[in-house]
């Protein structure tokens, strides 16, 4: 891939449609819609709870492993060159499971979804704050907007293509095909879209590798961004994974729960780009503890009274705040490094949240084996938000 040209920026509205795709693909796709296809799949390959959560667990062990050495490779290869190689890992990951049915063969491909993520979402979260430093928030908001617009199309059609299908099993196979199908398109627009900016493609790879990994972890501010990125990875995670199987638990039909997720896509289109906008303007740190704060009563409202209104009232408290937490958290981030560190630093910081996703669904998975209760286990959920509420308002006072 050529790098940009010095002095030349680059169309700010391609940058931020591929960018919206690349989310769709890397993060909704590769990571989020699996706790739709979940029960479907659960059901016609026969795995018990703990099966099933290790898949959402091995997914997250890819992406730890492999989120610092894609930070590594953006440096030293350009940012551009990373976000493809992750949604080829992407157009793989999809592709087998659409075909694959021993166990071990689901695990590897889940794996594969982890490195399509750690190659793809936080390499372009760089290239964005790079490009972009002055409106840094709100390109990142727009960016991660493709995280509502993916929840909004799989909250509407994956359970409609599922119970369509002529037996479920061919339901969620045929999602994972479509999956593989948008990936390769994907692919298709960062290739001609993505450059590098030069600084970035100036940094030495060796002194990058040392310099950015000491530095994020030296800076007070980053560890403590870290941290929340970390609670909010095992949160976030539980969320995606088993909220929709509450409900469905709780009485609820699969269309009428596939539709409240869609209404927290709808709302997590618009919430993006209008936290970006709003931190640019109060603060990373302010902005995120709000929307914190917002997750900790959704979270908290179904765990409490698990009832249609308060699964209404999560859906749409953290479509109104998830993205806020995510474009907040990598605009923070890149607030206190340079712009030639600021992959490794998202790097270090997205470590934590990656540990996080694969702590989550391995001890959910224990608990609902153990107890059955999901209430038990969003009440922890709830717990841990509401740590990240109390670091996140040290680091507005601090700023």
């Amino acid at each position: 891939m050529p790098q940009a040209t010095q002095g030349v920026k680059p169309s700010l509205v391609k940058y931020v449609a591929v960018s919206i795709l690349c989310s769709l693909v890397v993060v909704v796709f590769a990571r989020l819609t699996y706790g739709l296809l979940l029960p479907a799949m659960r059901d016609s390959l026969a795995l018990s709870f703990t099966q099933a959560a290790l898949l959402g667990t091995v997914t997250a062990l890819g992406y730890l492993s492999l989120v610092l050495p894609a930070g590594f490779f953006a440096t030293r290869f350009g940012a551009s060159r990373a976000i493809l190689l992750g949604v080829c890992f992407a157009i793989a990951g999809f592709a087998g499971l659409s075909i694959a049915s021993s166990y071990l063969a689901l695990i590897v491909l889940m794996v594969i979804l982890g490195a399509a993520t750690a190659f793809a979402y936080t390499p372009m979260i760089s290239l964005l704050g790079s490009w972009f430093s002055g409106r840094r928030g709100t390109v990142i908001g727009f960016a991660n907007s493709g995280v509502g617009m993916g929840m909004f199309l799989t909250g509407a059609m994956v359970p409609w293509l599922i119970e369509s299908g002529q037996t479920p099993e061919s339901g969620w196979r045929l999602v994972w095909l479509l999956f593989a199908v948008c990936a390769l398109v994907c692919a298709v627009f960062v290739v001609w879209v993505f450059r590098d900016p030069p600084q970035l493609a100036m940094a030495t790879p060796s002194t990058g590798k040392t310099a950015g990994v000491i530095g994020a972890y030296h800076n007070r501010h980053v560890r403590l961004v870290a941290w929340i990125y970390g609670i909010v990875g095992i949160t976030y995670i539980l969320q995606s994974l088993f909220m929709y199987s509450f409900a469905l638990d709780k009485g609820l039909s699969p269309t009428t729960a596939g539709s409240l997720v869609a209404l927290m896509g709808i709302l997590s289109i618009f919430a993006g780009p209008a936290w970006g906008w709003a931190a640019d303007r109060i603060g990373h740190s302010r902005a995120l503890m709000f929307c914190l704060a917002l997750a900790l009563v959704g979270t908290l409202l179904p765990a409490i009274w698990p009832i249609y209104t308060a699964f209404v009232l999560h859906y749409f408290l953290l479509g109104v705040s998830t993205t806020g937490q995510f474009t907040s958290i990598l605009a923070a981030t890149t607030k206190t490094v340079s712009k030639d560190q600021a992959a490794v630093a998202i790097s270090f910081v997205t470590l934590f949240f990656a540990a996080g996703q694969l702590i989550g669904p391995s001890a959910a998975g224990v608990l609902l084996e153990a107890t059955g209760n999901y209430q038990l286990m969003f009440f922890l959920s709830s717990a841990l938000i509401a740590v990240g509420v109390y670091i996140s308002a040290i680091i507005g006072d601090a700023d």
